[in-house]
């Protein structure tokens, strides 16, 4: 069993869902978060003085799924979050030990 992580800008969200729909995935966690790559953020300009925006708004997506799914579930997911602009995100793969359901105490497989 794998957990698949990724960050991607917040507008891509309804693209990177149907596109795990589409797999099949019946659940995801999605969190908001903020951070930065190697841009460091950016510079704004507001009422003509300049900041600088160090953390930039993501959300964090997360998939449990069989090992044997996980490479397809990285492929669909960077396909949907991909602008081909600096920000785009990152995908991580973890691999998990143990999965339970606590209503009905299923465990592993049965319990993604």
């Amino acid at each position: 069993m794998k957990i698949i992580m990724a960050i991607i800008k917040p507008f891509k969200l309804d693209e990177v869902r149907d596109a795990l729909t589409t797999l099949g995935i019946q659940g995801l966690t999605v969190t908001e978060v903020k951070g930065y790559g190697r841009q460091k953020g950016h510079t704004e300009i507001y009422r003509g003085t300049e900041y600088a925006v160090t953390f930039l708004p993501k959300l964090k997506v997360e998939v449990a799924v069989p090992a044997d799914m996980a490479e397809k579930v990285v492929e669909a997911i960077g396909s949907a979050a991909q602008t081909g602009q600096i920000g785009d995100g990152k995908i991580f793969v973890y691999s998990i030990d143990q999965v339970v359901r606590i209503r009905t105490g299923e465990a592993d497989a049965e319990a993604i």
